[in-house]
């Protein structure tokens, strides 16, 4: 993932956005991994198809970042990856020194998600300013209220040096994206779960111009399904409760 002028770069603990590109092409992990991209303007031509086509199973979209930003390739994007088949998922690139609130306010007039769609990703790895209190605080807002919107926890997106300066053992029941670039999985506190691994920034796919970063997904299908938008549940409504309509609600 990237902010709107830098490339994200982890390597091992290093800070994303900081740490410069190493010149090896990152070698794909295929085996036994449900597969995933991340992309956003920095790739301006992709052929989604042919991504798919290359055992690419997933794909998150940069949507919006702080309170106006929108990806110029947002909804190319968001519209192709879906029709080429492809698990699809949004990502939110949150500064800390912007209002939560209006963070989020901005990402859902974007970002509209439907049942089968994988849970919001919230993308954090930048400071701006703020200490470590107003961060937690200002994600705690965004994340509550993106669970109430969609129904499903979202996804916190960082890399491991950041994690374990300003968010180990404070969002424990939210899932994790940990970027740790390399062959070695991140670590994380105990109680916290790492649902993807971005592995290297530096991937060849079919389909997409230049570099792309490659991710997979630590867990089986099941869990993968747990990490999608459900289907509306349904329960009918007795007469007490709705009176001579008895009808259909949201349960």
């Amino acid at each position: 993932m990237r902010v709107t002028h830098l490339l994200f770069l982890a390597l091992a603990v290093a800070p994303a956005t900081w740490a410069g590109c190493g010149t090896d092409e990152t070698e794909r992990q295929r085996e036994g991994y449900i597969e995933g991209i991340d992309v956003s303007h920095h790739q301006p031509r992709i052929d989604w198809p042919q991504v798919a086509a290359d055992g690419i199973n997933f794909a998150y979209v940069k949507a919006t970042e702080g309170q106006s930003h929108r990806d110029t390739k947002f909804c190319e994007n968001w519209a192709s990856a879906k029709t080429a088949g492809l698990y699809r998922g949004a990502y939110h690139f949150y500064r800390a020194d912007v209002n939560p609130r209006e963070q989020f306010e901005h990402f859902r007039a974007v970002v509209s998600l439907v049942p089968g769609d994988l849970s919001p990703v919230l993308d954090v790895e930048t400071l701006d300013g703020a200490d470590k209190a107003e961060l937690i605080e200002g994600l705690r807002t965004w994340l509550y209220l993106a669970e109430i919107e969609y129904g499903i926890k979202p996804v916190i997106y960082t890399n491991l040096k950041f994690y374990y300066h300003h968010l180990a053992g404070q969002f424990d029941d939210y899932p994790f994206w940990i970027a740790r670039y390399g062959n070695n999985a991140p670590s994380v506190s105990s109680a916290a779960t790492v649902a993807f691994w971005q592995y290297g920034d530096r991937g060849r796919v079919d389909g997409v111009t230049g570099h792309v970063d490659l991710n997979v997904f630590l867990g089986d299908s099941q869990a993968f399904g747990r990490l999608q938008i459900p289907e509306p549940t349904y329960t009918t409504l007795g007469p007490r409760e709705a009176g001579a309509n008895a009808g259909w609600a949201l349960r």
